[in-house]
């Protein structure tokens, strides 16, 4: 009788082992985004990365399956950190490959918006920025206005790799 018990809770225990089990991959039914991305970053270097979001959320919905066309997608970008450095036309050299991938996307229909507030602040005017950016009077008036629009609201958190992926994988 003892080790019947042994067997089926050895039984027991192998069918819900977890080292059995995996992954699966599941394609989801993306439908055409409404998304507001809001940039306020503690260093304009990091725009960089901040734009591998907006690549992240465009890429695979104009990618197979989904095949959606720019059009399609409904982005906007709020901008009132650090990065507007970026967006100044006397800054364009220092932060060219930036300019560049913003533009891109400006050309994709992605709306570029900067803070009028904080432009103030760093003490420009409208026509210091790039030519694909539109100034609103205030970021966070802005995000409401977008997301009362049916727009979902993602803030790229940028983090400082301090780990290279072979070393903790």
């Amino acid at each position: 009788m003892k080790s019947l018990v042994v067997v089926l809770v050895w039984l027991c225990l192998g069918l819900a082992s977890p080292a059995q089990a995996a992954g699966k991959w599941v394609q989801t039914s993306y439908a055409p985004a409404k998304v507001l991305f809001e940039f306020y970053l503690d260093d304009p270097q990091k725009v960089g990365s901040a734009l591998y979001w907006v690549r992240s959320l465009m890429n695979p919905l104009m990618e197979a399956p989904y095949g959606y066309s720019p059009e399609d997608l409904k982005v906007v970008v709020v901008i009132h950190g650090t990065e507007i450095v970026t967006l100044a036309k006397r800054n364009e050299a220092k932060y060219r490959e930036a300019v560049d991938r913003m533009r891109y996307y400006a050309d994709l229909g992605v709306a570029f918006k900067v803070c009028g507030q904080a432009a103030e602040d760093f003490g420009y005017a409208v026509t210091d920025f790039q030519d694909f950016v539109e100034v609103v009077p205030n970021a966070i008036t802005e995000l409401a206005h977008w997301q009362q629009q049916g727009y979902a609201l993602i803030v790229p958190h940028i983090m400082d790799k301090r780990f290279d992926i072979e070393s903790i994988r």
